[in-house]
């Protein structure tokens, strides 16, 4: 009886059957009214027909977690429908009419004016069926179905609305975790790659220039090359099993062989401490943004690699002497550094000195 076009998760489909399998039930009953005759049961008939249309309709819009534009016209006339043949059929016909008006009244009005019909309603049935009948059990029995049968539809489909807001955060959830699987291959192949290739260009310019002069000096910079390649290559190998784990101290010993190579005196003064991972991932990701921008960036002859602890924080200073970068030169890469440092719990500046040169500052926790 109950349909949908969108798919449908097991929730609602399990709503839908049992909702439905109600309707039938209560629909089933009504027949009953062809033991007083033809017309009896025919006129039952027909107004049972109303009752459950309007019911399906109602619990469609319900699953589909709206309301009716009809709303509230096709609760009124499920309700008319319901009380109406009371004054055109013996034996009280609302009874099996009154318990799929009550789920319509708990899922669509404020739960505590529903809850309230449904206690007249209770009332209703029971003084309607005392008198006509006389026989207690029967009364109690559809006085008892009109709650249960309620509360049962309003749990159903409140089951399924949930059932499918949780699909849908499960999709976003999803969504999320690409997008930011996304981000990262993408920062780390910017941070990490930037370092690797702009060393490749540099030493391969500096080969060429020595091939004729200097032989042996340019078969030492096409070994460095190779070297340089190879880790490229590893970089992006770890990049994709999104496996990252770095060591400050191997990354500022690679940092200034590399400055050394390129010209670019390089002073380490590292302090001795013990490093959380993550702070410690985020300071070697610092040298190697920062030793890549030099490179690139900047004509500097001196570059001081710095870190310091206290207060429960490491500080790391990269200083050269160079041209800072250009607006929007280094920005993706600062960008990428700053968002590292606050997943360590930390910060990131940087900002040109007074005399000339270029700092980067990190604070991360010790």
């Amino acid at each position: 009886m109950l349909s949908t076009t969108a798919p449908s998760v097991p929730a609602r489909r399990l709503a839908i059957v049992l909702i439905t399998a109600v309707s039938v039930a209560y629909t089933v009953l009504a027949l009953l009214y062809f033991r007083w005759g033809a017309v009896w049961g025919a006129t039952a008939a027909v107004v049972m027909l109303a009752v459950v249309g309007t019911h399906h309709l109602n619990m469609r819009a319900a699953l589909r977690g709206e309301r009716s534009a009809r709303f509230p016209l096709l609760v009124v006339l499920q309700a008319v429908a319901t009380y109406l043949p009371d004054f055109l059929l013996p034996s009280g016909f609302s009874a099996v009419a009154a318990p799929m008006l009550a789920g319509t009244l708990l899922v669509f009005l404020p739960l505590g004016w529903a809850c309230a019909l449904v206690g007249v309603a209770m009332a209703y049935e029971g003084l309607l069926l005392w008198v006509g009948l006389d026989f207690a059990v029967v009364t109690a029995f559809y006085v008892v179905s009109v709650p249960t049968t309620g509360a049962m539809t309003y749990a159903l489909v409140r089951l399924a609305r949930t059932a499918e807001e949780l699909a849908r955060a499960r999709e976003e959830l999803a969504d999320a975790a690409v997008l930011k699987e996304r981000l990262r291959i993408s920062r780390d192949l910017h941070d990490g790659l930037g370092r690797s290739l702009t060393a490749i260009a540099l030493k391969g310019d500096l080969a060429t220039r020595l091939v004729d002069r200097d032989p042996g000096s340019a078969r030492t910079e096409m070994g460095e090359l190779v070297r340089v390649a190879r880790e490229a290559a590893q970089d992006v190998r770890r990049v994709a099993r999104g496996y990252r784990a770095m060591s400050l101290s191997g990354e500022v010993d690679r940092a200034a062989a590399l400055l050394e190579s390129s010209g670019v005196s390089c002073q380490a003064h590292l302090a001795a401490v013990t490093l959380p991972r993550p702070s410690e991932e985020a300071l070697a990701w610092g040298v190697r943004e920062a030793v890549t921008n030099v490179l690139r960036h900047s004509r500097a002859t001196v570059c001081t690699i710095t870190t310091s602890t206290g207060d429960g924080r490491a500080r790391l200073e990269i200083a050269n002497d160079g041209v800072p970068p250009g607006p929007g030169r280094a920005g993706g890469g600062l960008t990428g550094l700053a968002e590292r440092a606050a997943q360590a719990g930390g910060s990131c500046a940087a900002a040109p000195t007074g005399d000339g040169g270029f700092l980067l500052a990190m604070e991360v926790p010790a």
